[in-house]
């Protein structure tokens, strides 16, 4: 039986807003994603094909193509290492997306495959780790997958492990806690406890560049290695540097 074209159905929102934006408020896809299904009739507004630029309430029926639920959400983990570029990689560096091979996957099911090398380049970082450093990283064709874990007003929380060298006194450790700037702006209050001697554990919730190398630099430490090992529920596990496995972002 051939399935209906618009299967899927959302009421509007209490209070009128753009449609695009009310869609990535619901949890469907990125406001670019969205954007991109309007202009591909593949939303439809109280039985009409949506417009860019169309607002919605309460009064509205907003139909989604299957196409939409079917959508490319492909996620994956990895332990990257130090020495690739996690996103898009200038002539001379080596992209995190050319480790996407069989022969460095983790199988969850025999049936599990690599991702064919065109999709493996446009898979997006859901939070970058600089090229000095390694550990979890996650990227993913889900746009508001990603923007649940780096968008504006995103909670989830990112665990670091630092190797510093300098001395480490409560001074300090109560200014990464929470005291320091950057970049003229106050950086939100952070989780920082000793890991060993010469270590720290930080727990932050957003993501400046290079935010902990420039905390460490402000109270006279500098950092040796930084490992990411958790970003919200997710962690490295058993995950060996290079090594990669699928997620499920509905379920990981």
């Amino acid at each position: 039986m051939k399935s209906k074209p618009f299967p899927l159905e959302l009421k509007g929102p209490e209070e009128p807003m753009r449609l695009s934006k009310f869609l990535s408020l619901s949890g469907v896809c990125s406001r670019r994603e969205a954007d991109h299904y309007i202009e591909k009739g593949l939303v439809r507004v109280n039985g009409r094909p949506a417009e860019l630029g169309d607002r919605v309430s309460a009064d509205d029926r907003i139909l989604l193509d299957s196409a939409i639920r079917d959508r490319d959400r492909t996620t994956i983990i990895i332990n990257k290492p130090v020495g690739y570029v996690s996103g898009h990689a200038e002539p001379g560096y080596r992209p995190v997306h050319v480790l996407l091979t069989a022969e460095n996957m983790v199988r969850a099911s025999d049936g599990d495959a690599p991702p064919p090398f065109s999709l493996r380049a446009r898979l997006a970082p859901a939070g970058r780790l600089d090229i000095d450093s390694k550990g979890l990283l996650i990227l993913s064709r889900d746009g508001a997958f990603v923007k649940k874990i780096i968008g504006p007003g995103s909670t989830v929380e990112k665990e670091y492990l630092a190797a510093v060298a300098g001395e480490i006194t409560e001074e300090k450790m109560s200014l990464l806690r929470h005291g320091l700037s950057l970049d003229g702006k106050a950086l939100k209050p952070a989780l920082v406890t000793r890991a060993g001697k010469g270590a720290l554990r930080f727990v932050l919730i957003e993501g400046r560049k290079r935010q902990i190398r420039r905390m460490c630099e402000a109270v006279d430490l500098t950092v040796r290695s930084l490992t990411r090992v958790r970003i919200g529920h997710m962690r490295l596990g058993g995950l060996k540097p290079r090594q990669w496995k699928y997620l499920n972002p509905d379920t990981d």
